[in-house]
Formats: C-alpha cells, structure tokens, sequence
C-alpha cells in the first residue's frame, strides 16, 4: 500500500497519510467487500484513491531528512532503477508499481485505475522502453 501511495506522491509523509486514510476507509466498509480473495486490489484503489485526493488539495513539502546525503558510501544511495522508476510520469510510474513491486495482474491493475486492460499493458511497455533508454543513457553517460 505505501509503494503505491510513494508512486503517486512526493514525499513518505504524505504516501503515509494515504495509508492511513486508506486502512480507515477500508476497516469502515469492509462489510461492503464481497469477494475476501480481492482484498488486495481493493485495498490498493482505496489507497490510490487516498492519494489521489491528497494530490487534489496540494501535497506537503518534502522534508529535509527524505534528501539523499551525498557523503554516504555507495552502497547507501538509492538505487538506479528506483530512481529511475521515481522519474517516470505518473501513470506509468503507477502501473510499473502496481505491476511488478505489489504484484497485482493486469487485470487487477485495469481495476484499481478504472481503466481498459489495454490502456495498463501499453502504459507497461511505454514504461518499460523508458527505463531502458533512461538506464542505458546512466551507463554511458
């Protein structure tokens, strides 16, 4: 729930705040879920929905300790493929996040995002180019 949250918000603060919003949302209507072995994909659109809503009334700043620090060993940088990840637009950052961090189907994804599966899958493979390029421009650049 807070990767899919952290995909479509600035800061861990605010990804946390739509998990929150999300858990109580969710524990007040639980009783409307109908199908329990979809637990997932529904707890994944309240949460995007959360998130989305934080985005409508403006976002907080991002805080000064989510700044990488320069001097840390290499081994405690972020890693290129979140960075990379972290720069795509939004609605493929989402479906890459979706899709191979939480483990949701295409069809799940199609769900949660009140979208055609078709519209995921070329949102996927847009996504998947644009790491490629952007990972390859890291390595010779």
């Amino acid at each position: 729930m807070f990767r899919a949250a952290r995909s479509l918000l600035d800061c861990d603060a605010d990804a946390e705040d739509a998990v929150s919003k999300a858990v109580l949302n969710a524990w007040q209507n639980v009783s409307k879920l109908r199908d329990s072995s979809r637990i997932k994909p529904w707890l994944i659109k309240i949460t995007v929905n959360s998130a989305y809503e934080i985005r409508r009334r403006g976002a907080k700043i991002t805080y000064f300790d989510e700044i990488p620090d320069v001097s840390l060993p290499d081994e405690h940088r972020y890693d290129d493929l979140w960075e990379a990840v972290s720069a795509l637009p939004d609605d493929r950052r989402t479906a890459v996040v979706l899709y191979y961090y939480d483990g949701l189907s295409i069809e799940e994804i199609a769900g949660v995002l009140s979208l055609p599966e078709g519209t995921v899958k070329s949102r996927l493979s847009r996504a998947r180019d644009q790491l490629r390029e952007m990972l390859k421009e890291d390595r010779n650049g």
